[in-house]
């Protein structure tokens, strides 16, 4: 028993000891921004940081999901590397980084998907100066589910106290604006009709009005002037799940690829969808859905799409328990649309993406990221891609 006791004295001691030096270190950052939502987090966490370092600041930023990366103030990055699964304590290790760095703006993404996890994120370990909420969509339904409702009540525990609230979410203005008030912040929406078409026209990736209008607000409510921020914001580098375009090396024929596995739930696929145009010309579009079978609640989610909303050509599914996802489609989509590529690696996907598509196309990957939709974007940015 005694030793027990003894344990229990040491965790407890060493817990208050780490987080005593934590608001230590945290004190010497000024400006903290967290970042939260279901899409576009990574994407507004690069464009904050690369606006408020066009500003002149010392900014790092933290951006997570499946290519986790850390950004210092000289503009690098490193990946964030992990002996495990993810832990939220791994925020506090990028404070200690940031600070010795001699950071003036922290900029993180928020690295919880569970409702209370969310809350000790921004309350016990951020406590952010700027808090942000990209929209809210239904993703994540099992854990923050199950309906659009618990989404954004989850996504609201990042509501920082006595400190301002950003967001890009047109359903819940006022519930978060209750929120932010009961927690004595400020709320403000943004307005992406603000952002002109030259602005957009700026960056070398498809990027949406809704991202950059946030992350603009944030910089101005810093002090940092617009054109500074926008300048910086044309250089950045775009997350992995950035809405990329590639061209893709197959001879005879002539094929863009669309890096749009981050836009993982119906919602956000469709907008997807219909920037690109793809509704107007199915005969030169071409799915590639990655499935994951640690997401088959998504999968279901998304097979309704199909045959309403988005109509291709050929449907290609690769990833895990494909057979799965392919059952959802039936009586979905024509007969002969739907390809099987399941297990094949990303090199391989490149010989059935020749073999099946037309002539013309414009290949869209959606689903999941991970495993072979991170392998084949990988593939196509060292050189696989023309």
């Amino acid at each position: 028993m005694k030793l027990i006791l003894l344990l229990l004295f040491t965790l407890t001691a060493c817990g208050l000891w780490e987080m005593m030096r934590h608001r230590l270190v945290r004190r010497r950052i000024p400006v903290r921004v967290h970042v939260n939502g279901s899409r576009g987090k990574s994407s507004v966490t690069r464009l904050i940081a690369a606006g408020l370092q066009g500003g002149g600041l010392r900014v790092c930023a933290k951006t997570t999901g499946s290519a986790a990366r850390f950004l210092h103030v000289d503009g690098s990055e490193t990946p964030i590397r992990r002996l495990g699964p993810p832990n939220i304590r791994e925020q506090l290790r990028v404070f200690r980084q940031a600070a010795s760095e001699g950071c003036e703006a922290l900029v993180l993404e928020c690295m919880a998907v569970r409702p209370d996890l969310q809350k000790v994120c921004e309350h016990d370990i951020v406590r952010a100066t700027h808090g942000v909420i990209t929209n809210v969509r239904p993703d994540h339904l099992e854990v923050m589910g199950p309906h659009l409702d618990d989404v954004a009540e989850s996504l609201a525990g990042t509501v920082p106290r006595g400190a301002r609230l950003f967001h890009a979410e047109d359903r819940f203005v006022d519930f978060l604006a209750g929120k932010a008030r009961r927690r004595g912040s400020t709320s403000a929406m943004t307005d992406p009709l603000s952002v002109l078409d030259e602005e957009l026209a700026g960056f070398r990736y498809v990027e949406f009005a809704d991202n950059v209008s946030l992350a603009l607000d944030v910089c101005r409510s810093v002090g940092v002037d617009r054109a500074d921020a926008l300048r910086g914001m044309w250089d950045v580098t775009p997350d992995v799940g950035a809405l990329t375009r590639t061209h893709l090396p197959i001879a005879g024929k002539d094929l863009t690829f669309v890096n749009a596995f981050a836009a993982n739930d119906p919602e956000s696929t469709l907008a997807v969808w219909r920037r690109l145009g793809l509704a107007e010309c199915p005969a030169e579009a071409v799915v590639l859905f990655n499935n994951r079978s640690d997401r088959l609640r998504r999968a279901r989610d998304l097979a309704p799409m199909f045959g309403k909303g988005i109509e291709a050509v050929r449907i290609v599914v690769c990833g895990q328990a494909t057979g799965q996802f392919i059952d959802l489609l039936k009586g979905r989509v024509p007969p002969g649309t739907v390809v099987d590529a399941g297990g094949r690696s990303a090199a391989q996907l490149l010989d059935v993406l020749e073999a099946v598509c037309p002539s013309r196309a414009m290949v869209v990957g959606v689903g999941n990221i991970g495993g072979v939709g991170l392998e084949l974007v990988d593939l196509l940015e060292k050189g696989g891609g023309a």
